[in-house]
């Protein structure tokens, strides 16, 4: 299976080793398309294990996640920039048959010694 992140890759050597193991990203980059994947499929265990601990979904927002998650179609993620610390990029779905688009900055830090979203910029 393609890649959400990046159809030119194997889902099994993109994303797949970062959903079997956080510890295994090694930068915001690859800790933001292994999230994009993740809501592709609909993996709330990893959104929530990548999520830093103090901004954290509550259990109640994790199921609103997973509803909305599953209710839209995943279109393509596309990175605009990155720094050390940072991921500016657009996700785009369609949700009720129109064309949506996540334009965000997003802030990544170290958290028990490895990469996790902090917060939108």
């Amino acid at each position: 299976m393609k890649c959400p992140c990046n159809p030119s890759k194997q889902y099994n050597d993109c994303c797949k080793v970062a959903h079997l193991n956080i510890k295994n990203v090694t930068s915001p980059e690859a800790l933001m398309r292994s999230r994009y994947s993740a809501f592709v499929m609909a993996n709330i265990d990893y959104l929530q294990k990548s999520h830093h601990s103090t901004t954290r979904p509550s259990k109640i927002e994790k199921k609103e996640i997973l509803s909305w998650t599953k209710s839209v179609e995943w279109v393509r993620l596309d990175i605009l920039q990155t720094t050390e610390s940072s991921v500016e990029f657009k996700a785009y779905f369609y949700e009720n048959g129109a064309l949506n688009v996540i334009h965000e900055n997003s802030l990544f830090v170290k958290e028990s010694n490895h990469w996790v979203y902090k917060d939108a910029l």
